[in-house]
């Protein structure tokens, strides 16, 4: 299990220009190298055939083309340009329409009203295909300006979209509370990112203590809400809720990552409950690679196996 100490030093290692170069060099240079176990691939075709085989099992999938803080609006419209292409792939391929997504990679950091504009040329062709997509909750500083951008869009009438939330943070759950008023389908996690003690809990105890509040106030008054966690006790908490509350098994989903815990994947689809699996991809897999190392650290020792192994 994560601790805060570990999610510090791989948040700071995923920032690290030199790592990245080096690792890049082996994460995804064969089909058993380090980096796919948690990656769908590089390429889109890639992704699609890792979301048909997810979908052979009787899983459902989000697809996210990784990438996050840009510096300029060129490559705030390429990032667009691409989610708007992947859409018309997905539809093309046959695959379940559902994307994430976030802000950073449409440019907030460069001009709000040019991230505004990003996303709804996304949700626009999103819309007219049947997508649901959802914005991904990065770090703290993001969180205002995330919600912001999301009630603007909504109020636009884009229904098709919806909000990660991390249960970490001490305002979570006036957050969730404003969804639900809204109707906005919310996708609850505990949080991937360092947070300082002023704005976010710092013990396990007490993020799970939250995490299982927020979930309740979700299953009760949310609109299809989304269960993200790979935590036995919190899966197990949130199915005795529902069930003391006679919540329908469909009236909500669990969600878990590409490639971790496929045990639980399986064993909540054998009792009937829907099962998402986030699959993500691109060549901007390092962030997002280093964040789920600070999560399990566990996973260290596989990684160094398998660049051992690439390199010989």
């Amino acid at each position: 299990m994560y601790s805060s100490g570990s999610k510090a030093l791989f948040y700071a290692l995923s920032r690290s220009a030199s790592l990245k170069r080096l690792a890049s060099q082996y994460g995804m240079a064969s089909s058993g190298s380090f980096a796919r176990r948690f990656i769908a691939g590089e390429t889109i075709d890639e992704a699609i055939e890792a979301a048909r085989a997810l979908q052979a099992g009787g899983l459902l999938i989000t697809l996210d083309y990784l990438g996050e803080s840009v510096r300029s609006i060129e490559e705030a419209s390429a990032a667009t340009r691409e989610y708007v292409r992947l859409i018309e792939v997905i539809v093309g391929s046959g695959i379940e329409r559902n994307i994430s997504l976030k802000l950073t990679q449409l440019g907030v950091d460069v001009d709000r009203a040019t991230c505004v504009d990003n996303l709804r040329r996304i949700l626009e062709p999103a819309r007219t295909h049947g997508f649901f997509v959802r914005i991904d909750m990065e770090n703290s500083p993001y969180t205002d300006v995330t919600l912001e951008v999301f009630e603007t869009l909504w109020q636009q009438e884009y229904r098709n979209l919806g909000v990660a939330l991390q249960a970490g943070l001490y305002r979570t759950e006036s957050d969730i509370r404003r969804m639900n008023e809204l109707g906005a389908r919310v996708r609850l996690v505990k949080g991937a990112y360092k947070e300082p003690a002023s704005v976010a809990h710092q013990k396990k105890a007490d993020v799970d203590a939250a995490f299982v509040k927020l979930m309740q106030i979700l299953l009760d008054d949310g609109t299809y809400p989304a269960i993200a966690t790979h935590d036995d006790n919190m899966v197990a908490t949130a199915r005795e809720h529902a069930e003391r509350r006679g919540i329908a098994r469909n009236a909500f989903e669990f969600q878990l990552l590409y490639g971790i815990r496929r045990d639980l994947q399986s064993s909540l689809l054998a009792a009937g409950y829907p099962v998402r699996v986030y699959v993500p991809f691109g060549r901007e897999w390092f962030p997002y690679f280093m964040r789920r190392l600070g999560e399990r650290p566990e996973n260290v020792g596989f990684v160094v196996r398998s660049v051992l192994r690439d390199r010989g």
